[in-house]
């Protein structure tokens, strides 16, 4: 993605909330929101170059992005992929919320299983270089074959 449009999709945010629910309800609903015009800057800028991806990350992340997707972007995931045994070992993920029927379950892969290009919803350095290393191993070019979403 050019210029300042990358540094959107790289948007962290950490919020520390202090006082009772009342006080900081605004702040969880400012988070809610940048994370959906994350998600729709995603949807219009970076995934109608892919006709179909994989989501890097089989965990809550990575689950609350694909149902933040819309219908058409969700048929163009064709899969998770994570480096967890547990998750890779049930086969898929159901969502469950979707009219669809039957409902939607995507595989969940190893990581060296799946297909690029991926929607990766990994945070940086929360792995002691592990996931770095993963993915510099797959040799992929940012911006072409990946982008991070975390």
């Amino acid at each position: 993605l050019p210029g300042d449009s990358q540094s959107l999709l790289g948007i962290g945010i950490c919020v520390h909330l202090w006082g009772p629910w009342p006080a900081y309800h605004p702040l969880l609903h400012r988070r809610t929101t940048i994370w959906t015009h994350r998600v729709r800057f995603l949807e219009e800028q970076a995934l109608p170059r892919w006709a179909a991806f994989t989501i890097w990350n089989a965990g809550k992340q990575g689950r609350r992005l694909y149902r933040s997707l819309t219908a058409s972007s969700q048929r163009k995931v064709v899969a998770f992929c994570d480096v967890d045994e547990n998750k890779i070992r049930k086969g898929f993920y159901c969502h469950e919320d979707s009219q669809e029927r039957p409902k939607p379950r995507i595989p969940i892969l190893h990581f060296r299983a799946a297909r690029p290009p991926f929607v990766i919803c990994v945070k940086l350095d929360l792995t002691g270089g592990a996931f770095e290393d993963n993915l510099r191993s797959l040799h992929l070019q940012e911006g072409q074959d990946f982008l991070h979403f975390s």
